[in-house]
């Protein structure tokens, strides 16, 4: 059974930071064979790409909006990926979710396309207090 377990979301004041970790489990391929991506979703808006970083990390993309502010990173050994999120900012707050898929190709300027994310996790709430 595949597991996608995002944490570390929570209620923050602008100007502050937070760090969430998606951790998987189940995966039919190894974890580092999957491309990851955050995605987001604000209410009465579509779910947007937030970041995605390539299987062997060298190669990211971000969304405008969060270049400079945020940093996606992943521990392969520990199937484990990050997003490091400082400076926010109130139109940060949304459900933040973590997705794997084998086969999208992470492009810096292209946002990930999510329907090539097999594997999708539950999300975790990120409120952003102005």
């Amino acid at each position: 059974q595949v597991q996608v377990v995002e944490s570390g979301g929570g209620l923050v004041q602008t100007g502050g930071s937070l760090r969430l970790s998606c951790t998987t489990s189940g995966l039919p391929y190894d974890f580092e064979d999957y491309a990851m991506g955050w995605f987001r979703q604000a209410p009465g808006k579509a779910r947007e790409g937030v970041s995605a970083i390539s299987q062997d990390g060298g190669s990211i993309y971000y969304r405008d909006s969060v270049k400079g502010r945020f940093t996606i990173s992943r521990d392969n050994a520990k199937n484990t990926l990050y997003l490091q999120m400082n400076n926010l900012k109130p139109e940060d707050t949304a459900i933040y979710y973590c997705a794997a898929g084998l086969n999208p190709a992470v492009v810096p300027g292209r946002e990930p396309p999510q329907h090539y994310y097999n594997y999708w996790g539950q999300g975790t709430q990120v409120t952003v207090s102005s």
